[in-house]
């Protein structure tokens, strides 16, 4: 099919057009057709979008399934996938229809719940098969908008302060991404994404209010794309938003924004930094090196005081995506496949724990740790299954969170050898916090009242997490499901960033003589 990329991408809009224009009322046939009509549309996307990897050739490093036409004004659509983002597309078609069939719960305004998820499910599909800048930039803003949304009219108590904190957050890191992209469309007169991907841009060191900066133009470019992407990782020290967001989120908002929205910032590096501005890439590597090992140490830290169980699980987002930056400016193979996997791991593993609290939520309306305690007695699966997750999160051999975080550990010891000693520190962290907090809730005699008549998980919980128990044992047990699919693609991209490493040395020998 011609346009199979561009027909999964727009289902879900078009299942949220139909919505728009034909549901009406609110009562609870209303509520329970909007339901309906939601998970249809996300497993019509899923089910489509399994042709994509069924026809995909992963020998191929380049881009497939591409679809080019002319668009408004003069601007191009462009769209396909290669072996990096053909695996985040299933990443967010397969977990959509999970957060769907996770809101039943829902009774406030479902028409308009259902269709801010399908219209975010669209733009994020949109930023991983866009190739064109502007195309690209649309989609990457455009997602803000839903996700405000959500949480803030779903949201907790505080729901206001947290989406406005979000959506500032990131529309500000992304302005500067913006001023960049047009340097780069002046500087190769195309926002084509494969062009720019052969294009050079220039690197000579120069001078700015008497300060050296080098890499040239390619540095600062490089820090414009990365003030949006670190913010949307988001990395230490701009990660403030990420746990007032996820605390204030309807449950099926917090998967979605540790599943896939903050797999947005980690694709970008990979899209556009690393291939793009190589030169920039390589001076600018050390500090994020750093960056992100400070984050892995600091943000466990900070989780194992935490109290709410949602803020704690949103700190552990941040320090695994501390992996993921480190194994992406490692700028070796080693390092890029273990961030791509982490990435899909952390997807599954993340939006796992936050339904989990989700399941309890529901039942006793509060995340406080020191309301739970003894649910074992009570709720033997949900026992279970949270310890799966808990154990998968710490990186425990066997399942796909261990696959991710060695990979990466091992690529950045090849670089430096401080640098994973200090992150390394992070996997004893994180077991000592989500042990902390798997002892807390689950274990132990049940004392509180309240906990005395909870029911355990119903047979749609299950069947929601289901699918993800198989792919966090599975990719724990056949990390090659993945690491097939990215390897070409990333060998491509890991040749051409050494290629340009090796140009900027000798440019700056040449300098030195």
């Amino acid at each position: 099919m011609d346009s199979l990329l561009s027909f999964v991408t727009f289902i879900p809009a078009t299942a949220a057009l139909v919505m728009l224009i034909f549901l009406r009322g609110d009562d609870a046939d209303a509520q329970r057709n909007a339901k309906y009509v939601g998970l249809f549309a996300t497993t019509a996307t899923f089910v489509v979008s399994l042709f994509i990897l069924a026809e995909f050739n992963p020998n191929d490093p380049g881009f497939q399934f591409v679809e080019e036409a002319d668009w408004l004004l003069g601007l191009q659509y462009k769209m396909g996938v290669d072996g990096i983002s053909v695996l985040f597309v299933m990443l967010t078609t397969f977990m959509m229809p999970l957060v769907i069939a996770a809101s039943w719960n829902v009774t406030e305004r479902v028409k308009e719940y259902i269709i801010a998820f399908l219209l975010l499910e669209t733009l994020m599909l949109g930023v991983f098969m866009a190739l064109d800048l502007v195309l690209f930039y649309l989609f990457f803003e455009a997602g803000l908008i839903p996700m405000f949304l959500i949480i803030g009219i779903w949201g907790g108590a505080n729901r206001i302060y947290a989406s406005f904190k979000f959506f500032l957050y990131t529309f500000l890191g992304s302005v500067l991404m913006l001023v960049a992209m047009v340097a780069m469309f002046a500087d190769a007169g195309t926002t084509d994404v494969e062009q720019l991907l052969n294009h050079q841009f220039e690197f000579e060191t120069f001078s700015v209010l008497g300060i050296q900066i080098v890499g040239g133009m390619q540095t600062l470019m490089f820090l414009a794309f990365f003030a949006s992407f670190a913010v949307k990782m988001p990395m230490w020290p701009v990660h403030t938003w990420l746990p007032d967001a996820h605390v204030q989120a309807p449950t099926a908002g917090s998967v979605v924004l540790a599943a896939i929205l903050l797999k947005l910032g980690g694709y970008g590096f990979i899209r556009f930094s690393l291939p793009m501005f190589p030169v920039g890439s390589e001076v600018m590597a050390p500090l994020v090196l750093w960056m992100s090992a400070i984050a892995i140490v600091y943000t466990s830290l900070v989780a194992l005081v935490q109290e709410d169980m949602k803020k704690l699980i949103a700190y552990s987002s941040v320090a695994h995506m501390g992996f993921v930056t480190m194994g992406i400016f490692a700028g070796n193979q080693q390092g890029v496949d273990g961030a791509i996997f982490q990435m899909i791991s952390h997807g599954f593993i993340s939006g796992a724990l936050f339904l989990c609290v989700g399941v309890i939520y529901d039942r006793m309306h509060t995340r406080d740790i020191d309301a739970y305690g003894g649910l074992v007695n009570r709720m033997p699966a949900y026992a279970m299954i949270f310890m799966l997750f808990t154990m998968a999160n710490v990186g425990l051999p066997g399942t796909s969170g261990f696959v991710g975080e060695f990979l990466t550990l091992m690529a950045v010891f090849q670089v430096n050898t401080w640098v994973a000693m200090v992150a390394t520190t992070g996997v004893i962290f994180s077991a000592g916090y989500a042990l902390w907090l798997y002892r807390r809730v689950v274990m132990g005699d049940l004392i509180k009242a309240s906990l005395k008549t909870i029911t355990d998980m119903s047979r749609r919980e299950k069947a929601i997490f289901a699918p993800l128990v198989f792919m966090t044992l599975l990719l724990g047990v056949y990390p090659a499901l993945v690491l097939d699919i990215i390897g070409p693609s990333v060998a491509a991209l890991v040749d051409q960033y050494d290629l340009a490493r090796a140009d900027f040395a000798a440019a700056q020998q040449l300098a030195q003589n």
